[in-house]
């Protein structure tokens, strides 16, 4: 059972995160929004969280519990003190952390990997004993840099309060295929990102082209039955992709640099399932943000595809 709410970053134009939008939404207009949908939790952007003092987050909190909406606090791994801050006035379980800047599995622009890898760990483990007597779960995020395999070993390396916060469209930035990576993260699974995406092949590899959740190439009803395995209750946000398509260049031998040998089996389940829904080549993937349209044109275009991704869910009996 997946308690579905928003997420901030299919809404960056509109709520003001990213660009010039001369009225963003803002927090106040996101939580209006959810409430509007019909969300059962919502994932707030620490940037919001860090002006508002003690007494604001816990009226916040106050005011979440009462519509129903579960507060799920959203933080890098560099601005874990300011989460945990938010968290318990907010009445927050859980903190979604995004673990490196790394984006489209490119491990080899980045000749530091290893000691990115190192930090990210050496953080977990240090911020662990913290969370556990918070009464939280730092949810780690797969954010189109690390592999299923690798987001287990930080969870084994740092203990119980470090779960995973699985975006069901990113395994295919690291050559994975959606169910497999599922499969391998589910028991420790403790929040979702609902992200779908229609690829583009090209000559490098492929193009991730945001699209409303449910059409794209991403198997939602067969995740959610992974998941249910293992979890009679979690929560999830809607995360259209970013606004700037991610090109993974998996067909380039340098876009390997970082990464463990992979089977040939494995990476050809994750190019087939990579051919749903897929966009075709000659087709134009540019999305509003990336043809310069006015700020405007850009959050309709984010409003309607957050409205077209939740009208999915209900009609699977998820929100």
């Amino acid at each position: 059972m997946l308690k579905v709410g928003l997420n901030p970053y299919g809404l960056t134009c509109a709520i003001g995160i990213q660009g010039a939008n001369p009225k963003p939404l803002g927090l106040r207009g996101f939580v209006a929004l959810a409430k509007e949908l019909g969300s059962k939790c919502i994932e707030l952007h620490n940037g919001h969280l860090d002006s508002l003092g003690l007494d604001e987050l816990s009226h916040l909190g106050s005011e979440l519990s009462a519509a129903g909406l579960e507060p799920i606090v959203s933080s890098s791994i560099d601005h874990l003190d300011t989460a945990f801050r938010a968290a318990a006035p907010l009445g927050a379980r859980t903190i979604r952390v995004g673990l490196s800047p790394v984006l489209c599995g490119a491990r080899a622009a980045r000749p530091d990997w290893p000691q990115v890898v190192e930090h990210a760990r050496s953080t977990l483990v240090s911020a662990a004993p913290t969370a556990a007597r918070q009464g939280v779960t730092l949810a780690i995020e797969n954010h189109q840099d690390f592999g299923s395999e690798e987001l287990v070993d930080f969870c084994r390396a740092a203990g119980e309060s470090v779960g995973i916060c699985l975006d069901t469209g990113n395994p295919f930035a690291v050559a994975e295929a959606p169910i497999p990576f599922a499969r391998v993260v589910a028991p420790l699974v403790r929040h979702v990102h609902l992200k779908d995406y229609r690829p583009q092949f090209t000559d490098e590899g492929y193009r991730l082209v945001r699209c409303a959740i449910g059409d794209g190439a991403v198997p939602f009803p067969a995740i959610a039955s992974i998941l249910d395995r293992f979890h009679s209750k979690l929560t999830a946000s809607l995360e259209p992709g970013a606004l700037e398509a991610r090109h993974v260049r998996l067909l380039c031998a340098e876009w390997w640099q970082g990464y463990a040998p992979k089977t040939a089996e494995s990476l050809a389940e994750c190019l087939h399932a990579a051919r749903v829904h897929h966009l075709p080549e000659d087709e134009d993937w540019h999305t509003p943000w990336e043809r310069g349209d006015d700020p405007g044109a850009i959050c309709e275009y984010e409003l309607d595809m957050i409205r077209k991704s939740s009208a999915y869910v209900k009609s699977l009996g998820w929100m």
